[in-house]
């Protein structure tokens, strides 16, 4: 039965072309021949001008039409098998690397040195040599620190800690040291810390929309980033990329617009503020250069690890796992109408009790991905080519990584990997305290 033709929708004609169209109740009514209506029409803001706002519309094309051409340039190079692990702009990066960190440690020894009266012992010196060295550590790299709120031990979650390291095995990539669950729609890996603590982060909404497969594909792309070669998870450059956004914060300058009773303190407010501004565009450049060096190497690890996810399941699990992604809205319309029940609306310690004491958010949410129809799908999938949109900065856009999948080849010397029911229900066992929890806090 096609989705023109299911109860939910209704067979409309498209104003611009005449083509049919289904009206869905929950979603918008867009035409997949012309694609009238695909992106709904947004009222401009008020008070701008019309020739601003038209200025922000052209600047705005402009960087899309950048980013899509970079984009596609990348996705060309990975299909065609020509990116390499180590190149030209992966070399750049490190070198980038290299220069935060000198700068980083430069600070540090000034501040040693000008306290152990270098050049010349003085007490001003040394109080420059104290704030030197405070500057130093907040600049220091920054290597991560893994959660603690959400962890499962291996006692407690053994069944998802087996299925973990069956992918893990399977990829080639080492066991992960911890699991956190929480409340995102969204799942993570990463290698932190100075002990480099590799932990896996799994975001109930998420799981919760995915079906048996489609999870083990999570699984799948998120440790194959062991493997991958993405040189953004690996220390040196990670710490960074990470010390450059501390940089970022600590450069802005302030924005208040206290009044100064005194002629000087604002004079000197406002020669820290413009110093400060100079520092931090130059932060920004250097972490918008960072970004482009990372670009090729960091988009196509997230192509590799899409294909080892494919290869451990199948290309149309990886490709279920991706179109679940775009699920997060319909996240925050159950959460909305969740809120809204009666027995929730009093709030308080008795709301988030009910919230913990029922299942009706993780069965309402799971209920309303299931019941996303395929031309919703199709309009989702347009808009991202359309806005050259992503899961977020860091991945090449949905589109393109589902197009990936389309030409990838289906595993010929091997079977899935598969979670078969008593698993899944061995798993969701385990996840049920904390699904109770995280319930009680997103309502």
């Amino acid at each position: 039965m096609s989705d023109i033709d299911t109860p939910a929708a209704v067979a409309e004609r498209c104003p611009e072309c005449g083509g049919r169209v289904a009206a869905h109740e929950r979603f918008p009514t867009w035409c997949p021949s012309c694609e009238w209506n695909l992106l709904p029409p947004v009222p401009p803001p008020a008070g701008l001008p019309a020739r601003a706002r038209r200025r922000a519309e052209r600047r705005e094309e402009r960087l899309r039409r950048e980013t899509r051409a970079r984009t596609e340039q990348v996705f060309g190079l990975v299909a065609s098998g020509e990116s390499a692990l180590r190149h030209g702009a992966a070399v750049g990066a490190f070198l980038l690397a290299g220069l935060v960190h000198l700068v980083s440690l430069v600070v540090l020894l000034t501040g040693a040195a000008l306290l152990a009266g270098w050049p010349v012992a003085s007490w001003p010196l040394r109080a420059l040599g104290v704030v030197a060295l405070v500057v130093a550590v907040l600049l220091r790299p920054r290597l991560g620190r893994p959660k603690r709120t959400g962890r499962l031990s291996r006692q407690d979650a053994p069944a998802l800690y087996g299925l973990v390291d069956r992918v893990a095995a399977e990829l080639g990539a080492p066991k992960v040291d911890s699991i956190v669950v929480d409340g995102d729609f969204n799942a993570s890996f990463g290698v932190l810390g100075l002990r480099r603590h590799r932990q896996l982060v799994i975001g109930l909404p998420l799981w919760t929309v995915l079906e048996r497969q489609q999870r083990v594909a999570l699984l799948g792309h998120e440790l194959g980033h062991c493997v991958n070669g993405d040189s953004r998870r690996g220390l040196w450059t990670g710490a960074a990329v990470g010390a450059l956004a501390e940089w970022r914060y600590l450069t802005r300058p302030g924005r208040d617009n206290e009044v100064h009773g005194n002629f000087v303190v604002a004079i000197a407010s406002f020669v820290a503020n413009l110093v400060l501004g100079l520092l931090h565009l130059g932060v920004r450049a250097l972490t918008g250069l960072m970004y482009r060096l990372h670009m090729r190497s960091g988009q196509a690890a997230e192509y590799r690890a899409d294909g080892m996810a494919a290869r451990l399941t199948s290309a149309a699990d990886a490709r279920g796992m991706l179109v679940a992604l775009f699920n997060e809205a319909t996240l925050e319309t159950v959460l909305v109408r969740q809120r809204a029940l009666p027995a929730r609306r009093g709030g308080g310690r008795a709301g988030r009790a009910a919230a913990a004491a029922e299942p009706g958010l993780w069965e309402s949410l799971a209920e309303a991905a299931r019941s996303v129809p395929a031309t919703e799908v199709e309009r989702r999938i347009r808009v991202s080519e359309r806005e050259v949109s992503s899961v977020d900065v860091s991945h090449p856009p949905t589109y393109l990584r589902l197009r990936m999948l389309a030409t990838a080849p289906p595993p010929a010397d091997r079977h899935p990997l598969v979670l078969d029911a008593g698993q899944a229900a061995a798993i969701e066992a385990e996840l049920a305290p904390h699904r109770a929890r995280i319930a009680a806090r997103l309502l």
